[in-house]
């Protein structure tokens, strides 16, 4: 396993969003661990880009993936998923990563970098931003269902994805590296699954039934990504 260390100041990177234009939506994966002491900064840095939303003609949606390989470790991460562990090794695999890493950023499928570093993370997201998305829309039916739409986008095609997302929640760790600390994470997800295919020439529409979240607030994220977990093509949320 190898853990990684970056220290930029996010102050040094992050730049004020101008312009009237409609935002090309991008998605940003945080692969983290409440075991891992190198996280806490890119948990923050998450949050930041989310609240903030520092790079102009972008609207960008996180995810934050709580990885289980961490867990053997002395702290059982509460909201660590073998899911996101596989995830993170197919990313690993197509982006030719020698092996997975915490924290790790993955933005749009196709650019990965120690998930702390901030300038990092806005040049990736400025340049994912620059490419041609499907529009993707989420809307409430009843009942509690979602709706979920994709326009077409010819030329491509892959996997349209759903995910149930907390919008934050703290932790009091009480071993391992962060032993002693309180955590606060944004976008957890809790739930990903796969609704179907992308045809780029006719596009998807599908009704998912109640969203059972639990308490608090919540979003619903679904995108558009290549096989393989190949390039993010349209991404939309939906918040509770």
């Amino acid at each position: 396993m190898k853990i990684w260390i970056a220290g930029l100041s996010l102050a040094a990177c992050l730049h004020s969003v101008a312009g009237e234009t409609a935002a090309t939506p991008v998605l940003v994966e945080l692969f983290t661990s409440e075991g891992c002491s190198d996280c806490p900064p890119a948990d923050r840095l998450l949050e930041q880009l989310d609240q903030a939303q520092p790079v102009a003609g972008a609207q960008i949606i996180v995810l934050s993936e709580h990885v289980d390989y961490w867990d053997r470790l002395g702290w059982r991460d509460p909201f660590s998923s073998h899911v996101f562990s596989e995830r993170q090794e197919e990313y690993a695999r197509r982006l030719r990563v020698e092996s997975p890493y915490t924290p790790q950023m993955v933005v749009d499928g196709e650019t990965e970098f120690v998930g702390s570093d901030g300038r990092r993370a806005v040049a990736a997201i400025r340049m994912a931003a620059r490419n041609p998305k499907a529009r993707v829309r989420i809307a409430r039916v009843l009942g509690g269902a979602v709706r979920v739409e994709v326009d077409p986008l010819p030329g491509y095609s892959g996997g349209v994805y759903l995910a149930v997302v907390q919008k934050s929640g703290v932790s009091q760790v009480l071993r391992g590296e962060n032993g002693g600390r309180s955590l606060h994470h944004v976008a957890i997800v809790r739930r990903m699954e796969a609704l179907g295919k992308f045809n780029g020439r006719i596009g998807f529409a599908k009704e998912v039934p109640a969203i059972e979240a639990g308490e608090g607030a919540f979003r619903v994220i679904a995108f558009v990504q290549d096989g393989d977990n190949g390039p993010v093509r349209g991404a939309a949320v939906l918040s509770r």
